[in-house]
């Protein structure tokens, strides 16, 4: 499986903007997509959770302002982050568990930055 993310870029706080992350592969589960960031020296923290069954847990820092959708046929999840405020700054991941082989691993989109400045 692999991952790729884009979307990341500059924008005001209260602004908004959008990743999308696309997966490929056969194992690749488009409803095991789960959204994390990171800033620096901190590790990456979980925002979007995948629960199954197409079902998503958002963190509560983030709640009622970023929001996932997903595209089946283009294998790709969206990520659509509004009302952005500064703490939102950081390079934001993909990530896919999936069974391979007899086990299970974690495929991880390259990050794509985020930066919440006026």
């Amino acid at each position: 499986v692999q991952l790729q993310a884009f979307g990341g870029g500059l924008v005001q706080p209260g602004g908004s903007l959008g990743l999308s992350c696309a997966g490929s592969g056969n194992s690749f589960n488009i409803n095991a997509v789960e959204w994390y960031r990171s800033t620096p020296g901190q590790q990456r923290v979980r925002i979007v959770q995948s629960l199954g069954y197409g079902l998503a847990k958002v963190a509560p820092s983030v709640k009622g302002r970023f929001t996932i959708s997903r595209d089946s046929a283009k294998n790709t999840v969206y990520l659509q982050m509004n009302s952005l405020k500064v703490e939102d700054t950081a390079v934001y991941y993909c990530n896919a568990a999936y069974y391979d082989d007899g086990v299970w691993r974690d495929a991880w989109g390259k990050g794509t930055e985020v930066t919440v400045s006026s």
